[in-house]
């Protein structure tokens, strides 16, 4: 069974693409690394992919997708960061309400951040297949404000990514990829 943490390497016209999506692969790097340095060891496998070709037509999900579909009752939950990693407020969610409520429990693991909310529906283009399909998915929700301004622009570089905000997304996504892999079910379809 497989809990899954993704974001994309997508800069392929101008800057360094630290934003869109350096920031979420760096995450969920991060959130895998931070498990692994603490010695916990999950009930279910945690997996990290690094999307490719997402602004091409998401043509890497699609081959994911077709590489691993006959598993898809394995598949715990998708979580996707594509949307900068500014100051986090939250998660996205798309599932049913059983699995929306633990979800929901979950985000209250937060609460010394202040990183409770639980927002409709996950998205990402990188996971939809699976959310199509009946999987749980996440996605990061977070301070965009400033997003566009950096999106597919010459300052999308590493100058725009602040630590202290990055720890903060690493955090969230540290937290609810574990205790999802660690629960004695998996998430209700």
């Amino acid at each position: 069974q497989v809990v899954l943490v993704s974001g994309h390497l997508d800069s392929w016209d101008v800057g360094q693409g630290a934003m869109d999506d350096g920031g979420g692969a760096f995450i969920s790097w991060e959130a895998l690394s931070l498990i692994k340095d603490l010695g916990l060891r999950p009930k279910r496998t945690l997996r990290l992919v690094l999307w490719t070709g997402e602004e091409q037509g998401g043509v890497g999900a699609k081959q994911y997708y077709q590489l691993h579909k006959e598993n898809i009752s394995d598949f715990d939950i998708v979580m996707e960061s594509d949307e900068g990693t500014f100051k986090p407020s939250g998660l996205g969610f798309a599932g049913n309400a059983k699995a929306r409520d633990i979800v929901k429990e979950i985000m209250t693991l937060l609460q010394p951040i202040n990183v409770t909310d639980v927002y409709d529906n996950a998205d990402g283009i990188d996971i939809e297949y699976w959310m199509r399909d009946g999987v749980p998915g996440a996605s990061l929700h977070n301070d965009i404000n400033k997003y566009f301004w950096f999106h597919h622009s010459q300052g999308d570089t590493m100058t725009v990514q602040d630590p202290n905000q990055m720890n903060l997304c690493a955090a969230v996504w540290t937290v609810v990829s574990y205790v999802i892999a660690d629960m004695e079910e998996m998430l209700p379809r």
